[in-house]
């Protein structure tokens, strides 16, 4: 048996949530390999909509066992006071879910050193979520971090408090006065008691080598499917560096973030939205700062799941999904979100750039912001879509898509619910 990917491909956002939770009923386990609670995966079905940021978008599955893997990095308040107590009504988490024991800390001091690190930046700050996944990726390279299985050891409070006071050392160093951040709402000292006490609840769980759990899986013909959190173009190395997440968001991310071989992956799914969109700062050569980047935003109800911030709106941009579908290795592609396009009468798809008076469709090293897009315009379908009618304009669209990128599409989400998609076999 074969590892499935499923990869977003654009700055994250492109609808994960809801396409895991459409693919898992073929899937024994569903697992996440990197990023940690800066993530937000939505999922709407009989009328709920959960929003999940470390959990694996199976949970609501009742036979899929859920892997949170040693790649993806945990803050115990946001799991266990938030994640898990939005939806234990509604799942058995405690017997569903799998937590890694190589799975680093995010401590409280690291969401700090975040804040430091922004207000230092400026107005060149990168647009972080402050939920202090780059320091500590950080400490997991410096071969300094807490990982969840630390939390047995005798010596983990002294661990700890080193860590600890290192950090404020840095805090203070960088002449920075964190006397009136609020993390979780709380105060640095209360929400450190939270977090201490959200560890304490973490060990009941079902703490374990998950590599040996998803391998011993698969010798025994078990499904897996790895869930990918953010979007290749916030990869640190291929995305648009340097406004990216800390982590390893592509295909090649899994096998390191899982525990598994390159020659067990299989299939990988590629998905983006029909339009393209990004929170934070950065490159973003198709936005739109105008009435259609507002319609985009107003319709699609482009807000940021996790930080609530209203998203950058932009065209699609057909040469960045080329190239994010090249370094990814995509077999299957899935298009998101068409239905925000069901009243327009005309679209606009980004073809190549033009740079310097030379047209390209290749992804320069130095992404500045002269890049001038050149758009092909296509005529809208104007009307709405359900599951069983594909009208011919978005078959044409679809079409195009597909040629451009020399890859089949067989899937389209046209709605937020499980149930709205367009399959095609």
């Amino acid at each position: 048996m074969k590892v499935d990917i499923l990869i977003g491909l654009q700055w994250g956002d492109e609808g994960k949530g809801k396409a895991i939770d459409v693919l898992t009923p073929t899937y024994d386990i569903v697992a996440r390999f990197q990023g940690g609670p800066n993530a937000g995966h939505t999922l709407e079905f009989d009328s709920h909509k959960f929003i999940l940021h470390t959990i694996p978008s199976g949970i609501f599955r009742e036979n899929t066992k859920n892997v949170i893997g040693n790649g993806v990095i945990i803050d115990p308040y946001v799991l266990i006071n938030k994640e898990i107590k939005s939806i234990d009504a509604y799942t058995d988490v405690k017997n569903k879910l799998f937590i890694s024991l190589r799975s680093n800390l995010i401590l409280p001091t690291h969401r700090l050193l975040d804040h430091a690190n922004e207000h230092l930046l400026g107005d060149k700050k990168i647009g972080s979520t402050l939920k202090g996944i780059g320091p500590t990726y950080t400490d997991k390279i410096s071969r300094k971090g807490i990982r969840v299985g630390d939390i047995f050891l005798s010596d983990f409070k002294n661990k700890y408090k080193a860590l600890k006071q290192e950090h404020l050392r840095q805090i203070e160093c960088l002449n920075f006065d964190y006397s009136e951040v609020k993390i979780e709402g709380l105060s640095f000292e209360d929400y450190e008691s939270a977090w201490l006490d959200a560890l304490e609840k973490l060990k009941v769980y079902n703490l374990v080598s998950t590599e040996y759990m998803i391998n011993d899986a698969l010798t025994n013909k078990k499904t897996v499917l790895a869930e990918g959190a953010q979007g290749t173009l916030l990869d640190i190395d291929f995305g648009t560096y340097p406004y990216v997440t800390s982590s390893t968001t592509v295909t090649a991310g899994a096998c390191a973030g899982l525990g598994v071989g390159p020659s067990k992956i299989g299939k990988v799914f590629g998905l983006f939205k029909a339009y393209c969109t990004r929170v934070g700062e950065g490159i973003f050569p198709t936005e739109l700062n105008d009435e259609m980047g507002d319609y985009l935003r107003d319709k699609g109800h482009e807000y940021g799941s996790t930080t609530l911030r209203p998203r950058r709106c932009g065209w699609i941009d057909l040469p960045l999904l080329k190239y994010a579908s090249m370094v990814n290795g995509v077999t299957d592609l899935i298009m998101t979100k068409v239905d925000v396009f069901s009243e327009l009468e005309s679209i606009k798809m980004c073809t190549e750039y033009k740079i310097g008076g030379k047209l390209t469709k290749e992804i320069p090293f130095d992404l500045t912001h002269n890049i001038e897009p050149v758009y092909q315009s296509m005529k809208g379908w104007q009307r709405p879509l359900s599951p069983t009618t594909l009208p011919d304009n978005l078959a044409a669209y679809i079409k195009y898509v597909e040629d451009y990128l020399q890859q089949k599409i067989f899937l389209v989400s046209i709605g937020p619910d499980r149930k709205d998609n367009i399959i095609f076999e």
